[in-house]
Formats: structure tokens, sequence, C-alpha cells
């Protein structure tokens, strides 16, 4: 049997990590040891990529053109919460490996959080003596505008997806042979809140068409069981007997959403099917697969009320990153009841 898709995607990352830290100081090795129980793979890469701007700047900036992997704690330690600050702003206008790049205000939120994990590390070690990342304000974050389908978008983008109007004659040209798989994706999407990497590690053994339900890996690697209706299993059911039909599947081929070339789809792949239907039905939203989750989400909530529920079934482990993307919900129901209460009762008023 083929490898987990999960182990393979972790055992590629853990690759990455190594060429990465290769040009890193020699102790980033000791931190990512260090927090590896703590943390999944795929952060500790990122932290790897946030890690090697942070010193390639301390590096021009700060040591005076002192090799990044000759970089010590010493030197660390020296680094003071100024230093930091100055760091966040030159993200706003730098360049790195000959490209000109930018950071946003999440994206310089994101790469503090790394240097602060470090320092702390180190610093709880009794490694460095002063952690003056701690010194440092998060950037303000200002709330992004949620997009999502409303109800008459998601019929037409499934409807579109089912006969392919509006498509180009080349991506027409393939329609007739990816309509019932796409279908399926974008159903699952808008039925369940799927996440686009859970979507893509679904194997043929997660759906359990008697109970209506798949099993998904969750962000950090847990196991969840999810629900889906009648609808959602219908298309599922309609992929899978094409699959089942079609000899030219390798017979190891454990995947359950395949790629023209019969191998587990990409979420790249995903990504540009979700586009290319998207920009046909809703050409002025950016609607990508995260969009579609918070279609649903937003669904939910609706139909529920509960934001409980919903974080339950979208996988948030904190319900206010929850309340935050559907807050947008709580005002459309304050702006409905906003005449609901009458100051002046219709008995005072027929009085008049």
């Amino acid at each position: 049997m083929k490898a987990d898709y999960y182990q393979e995607r972790n055992i590629k990352n853990l690759d990455r990590i190594d060429v990465l830290l290769r040009d890193l100081p020699c102790f980033c090795e000791d931190f990512l040891r260090g927090v590896e129980n703590k943390t999944s793979v795929l952060t500790r890469l990122n932290y790897c990529f946030d890690l090697r701007i942070f010193f390639a700047f301390l590096s021009e900036r700060k040591l005076r053109g002192k090799a990044v992997q000759e970089i010590t704690l010493e030197d660390l330690e020296s680094v003071t919460d100024t230093d930091i600050e100055i760091f966040l702003s030159y993200l706003s206008n730098y360049r790195f490996r000959g490209k000109r790049l930018s950071c946003n205000e999440r994206a310089k939120a994101r790469k503090l959080s790394t240097v602060r994990s470090m320092y702390k590390y180190f610093f709880n070690k009794g490694l460095i003596e002063v952690n003056n990342s701690a010194k440092v304000s998060t950037p303000k974050l200002h709330e992004k505008e949620i997009i999502r389908l409303e109800g008459g978008e998601i019929s037409s983008l499934l409807s579109t997806a089912e006969d392919g109007s509006g498509l180009s004659d080349h991506a027409g040209g393939y329609h007739d042979k990816t309509k019932i798989r796409d279908l399926a994706i974008l159903t699952l999407f808008l039925g369940t809140g799927i996440r686009i990497s859970e979507l893509v590690g679904l194997d043929n053994d997660s759906i359990d068409f008697t109970n209506n339900s798949f099993v998904v890996t969750r962000k950090g690697g847990s196991k969840a069981i999810l629900y889906f209706s009648e609808e959602v299993g219908d298309a599922l059911a309609a992929y899978m007997a094409q699959k089942e039909n079609d000899p030219r599947i390798p017979s190891e081929e454990t995947a359950l959403f395949l790629s023209m070339q019969y191998r587990r789809i990409t979420v790249r792949a995903v990504e540009n099917l979700v586009k290319k239907y998207a920009k046909i039905v809703t050409p002025l939203k950016k609607i990508t697969p995260h969009k579609l989750r918070s279609t649903y989400g937003t669904a939910l909530y609706r139909e529920t009320g509960d934001i409980y529920i919903v974080a339950d079934v979208l996988g948030h482990k904190d319900v206010n990153t929850t309340r935050k993307h559907y807050a947008a919900i709580t005002e459309d129901n304050r702006r409905a009841v906003a005449g609901a209460v009458k100051l002046h009762k219709e008995e005072d008023q027929a009085r008049d």
C-alpha cells in the first residue's frame, strides 16, 4: 500500500527543513528540535522561511555583513527591541535573493511571532539573558472583508461545473472528462466546509456511505469524522462510480480525487479548478477554496445560530476564530431586529 498522503507530505517538508537549515545559524536546529513536540512539520518549515529573512536582515543591517551561518547566540542577545521594530518596518519593502518583496500586516505579525518563539525558547533555556522580542508590539491587524458566495451564486457555480457553460474552448475540451469530479469537489466544499488540504488528503476508504460520513486529517494531524448530506453523497457516489469503471486508474492508487494523470490531485490543481468556474459566475469576487469554506460556515451559522457548532464542524480550535470570521452575520441579525422594539405602542397612537 502507498504511504499515507500526510506522511509523504511531512517527509518532503522535513527534507526542505534540512536544506533550509544549511543557510541558518547552527542554533536554529536546536530551536526546531526544542519545539518539535508542540508544532507541526509545516509550522516548523514556515519558521525556517521566516528566520531566513530575519537573519538576512541582521547580517545586512545589524552585524555589518557577518555571514548568517556565523551568527551566534551572543549576536542574538545583542539585538534590541528597536532592532526588531526596524525589522518589521524593513519588511514593508525589502530585497531578498534578488527579488523585491513586501509583507502585509499579517505577514509581519507571523514573522514577529516566529522571532518571539525563538527568543522565548533560548531565554527559557537560559542560553540568553534578555528577551527583547517580548517588548515589541504586534502590528495592528485590520479586519479583512469576508468574501463568500450568496445563494444564487452557489447554484450557478454548481450548474456551471455540471454543464460547462461559459468555459473557453480549451477548458471546454477537457470538461466532459472532469465534470463529474469537479462537481463532486465543489459540492464537498460547499456542503461540508472541508479545508483544501483535507480534501486533497482524502482516500477512497475515507468515505462511509452507510453513515454519510468521512474521516479527515485536521491541522495538527488529528482525525475527525464529518457528515454530509444526501446531495453531497450523490455527487461523491457519481464520481466514485465513474472511477470504478475506468481501467486506466492504477490499482495501487488510493487517493479519492485524481488528476487527469491518475495521480492524487494537488492543492494547486484544486485552486485552479475553483478559480476556473468561479470567475464565470462571479467575476468581481476572488473565490478560492477557502471562500467556499466560508460560504458553508456562513450558511451553517445562519441556520443554527450556534457559533460553537460552526467552530466544531470547521475544526477551529478557538471559537474566537470562528466568531471573528462570522461577525458580519451577527451584524446582519442586529440590523434585522433594529425596528422590532416599538417606542410608541399602537394603543397610544390610536388614542392620539
